[in-house]
């Protein structure tokens, strides 16, 4: 009895999501051509994500702005030496999306729709990798559906705020560590539930040149009360892992931004972002089965809150023509000896390049590129033992259209 114990502690354990990984910044791709910046830009529909004052600008009466990004990510591992074991992952391809659609009420109120995605992960390992017992693969979506009101005191200051309403999903696999002639054993883990929290910010131009930004996404903190468990255990331990029922809950962190927009001459735009992401709200991962005969589970995470460094760039190449490129510094909160392999956290730099065509003086043309290094880590999971070296990176192309009249 204590050895089926002990192998259910460990199955439950690697049921996991790694932090760094799942919080996608892909929610405009004029943002992302300046490395991400947005809450100190005037940026229009797009606002409502980067800052809910800046909506308070809206130059037009009404803005429609929609796109999406293509994610070609990898990430390799390597065991440690005197092991040649190496493996690389086989991700599906990304595709967050938003849509911002705004109408200014009257020269102060301005009310807006977004649905964006600023959470997922989808990652493949592998059925017979050599870390199959912490991940073969996940899968992790949420849509963020925000109505929002913005309000301009005078020319120089507006506020807004947002309701998000979060539908999430996630779908895991993972192999289990039993042996048995009749084949191997698994797990599947997947739900699907609603969650909510809210978006604000405040926008001041302190001068023609100069804006400031300060917005604030809180916390959401996504709960399954009644996801699945699908066990496929071969064997005589079979009956003791039934697919069952599990609670369990995953935080997607509040997110603090101030930003800075220079114009610096006619053609030039500076922007400055410093993102605080509080991921010491992710303290542990714990699962709460149904079934009698699977125990529950708590995993200690302890992850640390992080910071961002974002700069950007716009340059007017002419009339009808702008540039953009922009480098962003993300640092990972994992700590130490808490690397999974569902999404290896890493240290990573982030560089941009944007564009937008204004096809005449309603409908924009928006395209941008980002290519994301991670910088090797040396580090794994000690409660497996599971230790080596992961490097990850991606490219990150994106196009999108702005309609406003």
């Amino acid at each position: 009895m204590k050895k089926i114990f002990a192998m259910a502690a460990f199955i439950v354990c690697g049921l996991s999501l790694s932090a760094e990984g799942y919080q996608v910044n892909l929610q405009g791709n004029r943002q992302t051509g300046m490395g991400h910046t947005g809450a100190g830009l005037l940026m229009g529909a797009s606002s409502m994500h980067f800052n809910p004052g800046g909506l308070s600008f809206l130059e037009k009466k009404y803005e429609f702005s929609l796109g999406g990004s293509a994610i070609f990510g990898k990430n390799t591992f390597q065991k440690q030496s005197p092991s040649t074991y190496e493996a690389s992952s086989n991700n599906p391809l990304g595709t967050p999306f938003y849509f911002y659609g705004a109408m200014q009420l009257n020269d102060k109120m301005t009310v807006g729709l977004s649905v964006t995605t600023p959470f997922g992960n989808s990652l493949v390992w592998g059925d017979d990798w050599d870390g199959r017992l912490l991940i073969q693969d996940i899968s992790l979506r949420a849509i963020f559906i925000q109505p929002t009101f913005a309000y301009k005191v005078n020319d120089k200051l507006g506020f807004g705020v947002g309701l998000m309403a979060v539908n999430g999903n996630v779908n895991l696999n993972k192999a289990l560590p039993v042996q048995s002639a009749a084949g191997d054993a698994s797990v599947n883990i997947k739900g699907n539930t609603w969650a909510f929290g809210f978006n604000a910010g405040v926008t001041y131009k302190a001068s023609e040149a100069l804006t400031l930004g300060l917005s604030y996404r809180s916390e959401v903190m996504v709960k399954l009360e009644e996801g699945d468990a699908d066990f496929s255990v071969p064997g005589s331990l079979a009956g003791l892992y039934p697919d069952t029922k599990f609670k369990s809950e995953l935080p997607m962190p509040s997110n603090i931004t101030f930003g800075v927009g220079y114009q610096v001459t006619d053609k030039l735009l500076l922007a400055v972002d410093l993102q605080h992401v509080g991921w010491s709200a992710y303290e542990s991962l714990d699962f709460d089965f149904e079934a009698p005969t699977v125990p529950d589970s708590k995993n200690i995470r302890n992850f640390e809150n992080t910071m961002i460094y974002r700069l950007g760039a716009e340059y007017a190449l002419k009339e009808t023509i702008d540039l953009r490129a922009g480098v962003y510094y993300d640092t990972t909160p994992i700590p130490e000896d808490h690397l999974t392999p569902e999404t290896p956290g890493t240290n990573k730099t982030g560089f941009s390049a944007g564009i937008t065509w204004s096809i005449n003086d309603k409908l924009d043309l928006d395209g941008s590129f980002l290519y994301i290094h991670g910088q090797k880590r040396e580090d794994g999971y000690a409660p497996s033992n599971f230790y080596g070296t992961y490097y990850t990176n991606a490219v990150i192309p994106g196009i999108g259209l702005t309609y406003s009249f």
